[in-house]
């Protein structure tokens, strides 16, 4: 039974408190550049780069700009330990939350409020991370997804559409 884990790096235009300092929200697409001219995201535990997850070069990691966020697919090696731990986790909804590594390219600030904000409109996507907390909070998210589930949805709309056409 493969398994998956994913959900959304980011959501637009959602607020964070960055270390009580100011309020950071990315704008819609603002990883578009980046996914374009530099792929090879990794997913990481932990932002710990000594323990990988997946990466998009090796097939093990999808990352899709959509009109709400930044969705991400991950496949963690269930045979390592660090796959099983991270499946068995999220699966729990230990660590039900992600972060991104990322440096802004392209930002605007507005300092007509109580607290500065800045609003990240092009940013190079490094790393996404699963975590137990995450600047932005809820509005990530990690969730295990068993490929057959998947495969049955896929298979229950295909013939949801036959039926529609009189083809069943």
């Amino acid at each position: 039974m493969a398994e998956a884990i994913s959900g959304y790096a980011i959501q637009w235009n959602q607020p964070a408190l960055i270390a009580g300092l100011f309020e950071e929200r990315f704008a819609r697409g603002s990883f578009d550049k980046s996914l374009r001219e530099a792929p090879d995201v990794v997913a990481l535990w932990g932002h710990d780069s000594t323990r990988p997850l997946a990466r998009v070069s090796n097939g093990t990691l999808k990352l899709r700009s959509d009109n709400a966020g930044l969705y991400y697919w991950l496949e963690p090696n269930p045979q390592s330990p660090m796959g099983q731990e991270a499946l068995a986790t999220v699966g729990a909804q230990t660590v039900n939350e992600v972060s991104v590594g990322f440096s802004s390219e392209q930002e605007e600030w507005d300092d007509t409020h109580d607290i500065p904000r800045r609003l990240i409109t092009q940013a190079k996507l490094f790393e996404i991370s699963l975590v137990l907390w995450g600047a932005y909070g809820k509005a990530t998210s990690a969730e295990l997804v068993r490929a057959e589930n998947k495969a049955a949805a896929v298979r229950r709309k295909a013939e949801a559409a036959m039926r529609k056409r009189g083809l069943l």
